[in-house]
């Protein structure tokens, strides 16, 4: 879980270097989103919206793979849309640590006819 929290610190403190990073091009003045999504309580780690206003980059670190991951990522996606229904959301999972998990490179919900797709980053490769 410290790995988990120096992570979103970092996110915190420097927003526009890591949608940089992320989204592979310059990016000015990012600013922080509240992280708290309705409905059920439930907090995603990173929240950040663009100058433009139009994007809204949300990452999750794990430590660990985690089954629920792919579920997670399209309630969360859901929530979002209900938030902000005129942003574009692109979602980054970032994998903190090595694994030979298979789950890492899971970029997908599927449930019946819904489909939900998200990014993933590992970060030892």
């Amino acid at each position: 879980m410290a790995y988990n929290n120096v992570c979103k610190y970092l996110v915190e403190m420097f927003p526009n270097a890591f949608a940089e990073w992320l989204l592979g091009y310059p990016v000015v003045a990012a600013q922080m989103q509240p992280t708290e999504l309705s409905s059920q309580p439930l907090r995603a780690d990173s929240l950040i919206l663009l100058e433009a206003g139009e994007l809204l980059l949300h990452l999750e670190f794990q430590t660990d793979p985690d089954p629920e991951i792919p579920f997670r990522m399209a309630d969360y996606c859901l929530r979002l849309y209900r938030r902000y229904p005129h942003k574009q959301v692109r979602q980054i999972v970032i994998y903190l640590r090595k694994t030979q998990s298979e789950r890492v490179y899971q970029t997908y919900f599927q449930r019946g006819s819904l489909f939900h797709q998200f990014q993933v980053l590992r970060l030892w490769e």
